[in-house]
């Protein structure tokens, strides 16, 4: 009597299809737009890469490792690129590094905007949080399907879907860093006569730095898984070893892939946990990264002692 195979089937499927042919149709400039700074970047930064000779890669990597994060970390940095030198892989890590690298400043760039301009309104974050829920909760796998038919195959629609996956914890850890800042904080801010430009810059930003940063270790993980999947689509780079090995039953080939992947991984994840870790625990670089955001100027009555207070409170 209610038998499911007599209902009727909603064409959902062919409104998707439509609707993805209208838009890449018609909406193609756009596309091509977004396209063009990603190229753009993406291609700096793997050329700078793959210029420069890897011995020295090496040191220079080891070296900013030392300064973000830690002798230990600097020293498995320098064993892990000689090791993925030595197994004749080099190149596709450079290209899968300058994905990564990529990603991280485009997702930066957008994601931390965003997250401050969510933190700053109700309003914003109520949309906002929503679509953020869609794209953390889609297979990494459904994102290869739209990105295909609006930019096409090979490395830069790839790069397009590993930003995509990887921008929302970014904007989710912005937002709550910023929205965990003692409100006192902010009040006693406001009572010293600091400007919503100022209590954002000297109060809020520096305060909520290290989850903001912890937001950042989890888009440069995601970055990495994406990295691997985007090869289906053509994407260059360790992933299309990986899986040129498997469509060629090369278990050797694949697993050159999967431990350069895994060394990379775990070197970048060493080195943003380090970031994110409370002032005063981490390498001396950590001190130039907040003072990103504090930009110079004079002093303001009252500065000093609520300067004084938020060290008191972080």
């Amino acid at each position: 009597m209610f038998d499911v195979d007599d209902l009727y089937v909603l064409p959902v499927d062919e409104w998707i299809q439509n609707s993805v042919e209208w838009t890449a149709l018609y909406l193609r400039p756009i596309f091509q737009a977004i396209k063009w700074p990603i190229e753009t970047l993406l291609s700096f930064i793997e050329q700078s890469f793959q210029g420069v000779p890897f011995p020295i890669f090496i040191l220079l990597f080891s070296l900013l490792a030392w300064l973000l994060a830690s002798r230990g970390v600097a020293l498995f940095s320098l064993v892990s690129l000689v090791f993925i030198a030595f197994i004749g892989v080099w190149p596709e890590a450079m290209t899968t590094l300058a994905l990564i690298t990529t990603a991280i400043v485009l997702c930066v760039t957008v994601g931390v905007p965003v997250g401050i301009f969510c933190a700053r309104s109700d309003s914003v974050w109520r949309i906002v949080r929503p679509i953020l829920d869609v794209m953390q909760t889609t297979p990494s796998f459904v994102y290869l399907v739209p990105v295909v038919m609006l930019f096409g195959v090979g490395t830069v629609p790839g790069e397009v879907a590993v930003i995509v996956a990887a921008i929302p914890p970014l904007i989710r850890f912005t937002n709550l860093g910023i929205r965990m800042v003692n409100e006192e904080m902010v009040e006693a801010g406001r009572a010293f006569g600091a400007t919503e430009r100022q209590l954002l810059w000297e109060v809020q930003l520096p305060l909520a730095l290290p989850t903001i940063l912890g937001g950042l270790n989890q888009t440069v993980l995601i970055a990495m898984v994406m990295s691997v999947i985007i090869a289906m689509i053509g994407a260059e780079g360790l992933g299309l070893v990986v899986l040129e090995g498997l469509g060629r039953l090369d278990v050797g080939r694949a697993g050159v892939g999967g431990i350069s992947i895994v060394l990379l991984a775990i070197m970048l994840d060493r080195i943003t946990q380090a970031l994110a870790k409370p002032p005063g625990k981490q390498g001396g670089i950590m001190a130039a990264v907040s003072n990103l955001v504090r930009p110079g100027r004079d002093p303001v009555p009252g500065e000093l002692e609520l300067t004084s207070q938020s060290k008191q409170a972080a």
